[in-house]
């Protein structure tokens, strides 16, 4: 992926995919993403977790960093919670 034909899409599908086969667990979507000084950091919902009822599902939120060529450079874990859990 050339660093001009980058689109927040692409980076979002590039960091979607990658977190997810890393981790192991199913994407549930972007929730943000930003420019750094080495690329982009996205964030990412993954299912941890699937329950009954599905409220009570685990989520995670995830920072995947994507440098400006589309490479995942690096990710780490945020948070965890329930699918029902508001934030505060």
């Amino acid at each position: 992926m050339a660093e001009e034909r980058l689109t927040l899409r692409g980076i979002g599908n590039v960091a979607l995919t990658e977190i997810s086969e890393l981790v192991g667990c199913p994407a549930e979507g972007v929730t943000g993403i930003r420019k750094n000084d080495d690329g982009w950091v996205v964030t990412v919902e993954l299912l941890e977790m699937e329950r009954i009822p599905e409220t009570t599902d685990v989520l995670a939120s995830y920072d995947v960093h994507v440098d400006s060529s589309g490479q995942v450079t690096e990710y780490r874990r945020l948070s965890r919670y329930l699918r029902a859990q508001v934030e505060s």
